[in-house]
């Protein structure tokens, strides 16, 4: 739940403890990892702003918009910006991510918010140390903390190795004065061991499901395009905390993005019912459920002994009964393949046996091995 997740990186970690992180993954069908972000940065600057968070100061690190653009958008969710620089630093890499343009490092932006420009992302190294300056700017270097939000690590991983990436990372959450992280991911965009290393890095990861994902193209382009305009911006928020003891917790909403943002709601009941049916399924490498295909060409099987003559039951000859009282036809066969005869009564049936030759014996107690020397 995107609230939960909120309160999460509100309230910091224990003392001791890693701060915690979240990993926002959005997808080419479902690309509102940004929209997420802009969600918990308006909340936890509210929450900083009434004094009832863990930490007093956030440091917004820019890559795939403007500084200006979240500038405008805490205006519109009715944050005042005028001050927002005694609580609030932007570290803009995204006007010059390598360097290309002379321009001082730090310049005034409107409302007085403090914007310190960062060239050259692809250093790390400096690129904390920047933002751990920004943090102190706001909250000193005493035990006070601030949050740090990174609105999109995909450019960070253009220019940077995986492992270079996750010590940046490491080394945020590990800081003393950092309350908690949280970044965004387009995990279309990287392979899956780069999904699996950020997640692993994570206390909780939130990841947006569209409402209606496509067939592997089998759909046309006019029902594609049928679809943006009806449900391209709704979908599933899933939400996976790592809890104590290795175990994990997961929950789920939906999500509707207008105008004004994103909306978060719950589930309707029906289908909560639905998914927790399936969660009570267990965990197999094969599929336990039958598709509509599946289940009517199974309802076709005519099994043995079934009813299959109009109705009618087939009656089946056990040897226990005559085959004159159960008036069943039969085929007879030759008593040259089978080498026996079956004689009807009206009492029952009788099989007489013929030797193929005298050198056959009948049955007997005698050993057939009593007249050897041994």
């Amino acid at each position: 739940m995107a609230e939960s997740i909120f309160r999460k990186l509100r309230d910091g970690g224990e003392e001791g403890e890693l701060a915690p992180a979240l990993t926002i993954e959005e997808t080419v069908a479902s690309p509102f990892g940004l929209d997420v972000s802009g969600y918990l940065l308006t909340n936890l600057s509210s929450s900083i702003l009434a004094g009832k968070s863990k930490s007093q100061g956030l440091v917004l690190i820019t890559f795939s918009r403007s500084p200006s653009f979240y500038l405008q958008l805490l205006k519109q969710k009715g944050i005042v910006v005028s001050s927002s620089s005694k609580w609030f630093r932007i570290l803009d890499c995204y006007t010059d991510p390598l360097g290309w343009i002379d321009q001082p490092s730090t310049s005034v932006s409107e409302g007085s918010s403090l914007i310190k420009l960062h060239k050259c992302v692809s250093d790390l190294r400096k690129l904390f140390s920047s933002a751990i300056e920004a943090g102190r700017e706001l909250v000193g270097d005493g035990k006070t903390h601030f949050c740090v939000a990174i609105d999109s690590v995909n450019e960070l991983l253009r220019h940077s190795s995986m492992p270079l990436v996750s010590g940046l990372l490491t080394d945020l959450r590990s800081h003393a004065q950092i309350s908690s992280v949280f970044w965004s991911l387009n995990t279309d965009l990287h392979q899956e061991k780069v999904t699996n290393a950020l997640e692993y890095i994570s206390t909780m990861k939130a990841n947006l499901e569209p409402l209606c994902p496509s067939s592997d193209g089998q759909r046309n382009a006019l029902e594609n395009l049928f679809l943006v305009h009806q449900d391209f911006g709704k979908g599933r928020f899933h939400v996976r905390f790592k809890l104590r003891k290795g175990r994990v917790r997961v929950m789920s909403e939906e999500y509707h993005v207008d105008q004004s943002g994103i909306v978060f709601s719950p589930i309707s009941s029906t289908d909560t019912v639905i998914a927790a049916t399936k969660s009570l399924l267990p965990k197999v490498h094969f599929n336990l459920t039958l598709s509509e295909k599946e289940r009517v060409e199974k309802e076709k099987v005519v099994l043995p002994f079934e009813h299959q003559d109009d109705g009618k039951s087939n009656e089946i000859y056990d040897g226990r009964r005559s085959l004159v009282d159960g008036k069943i036809e039969t085929t007879p066969f030759s008593s040259m393949e089978l080498q026996t005869d079956v004689v009807s009564s009206g009492k029952g049936g009788e099989i007489i046996y013929f030797r193929d030759s005298d050198d056959e014996h009948p049955d007997s107690d005698e050993d057939p091995d009593d007249d050897l020397d041994i």
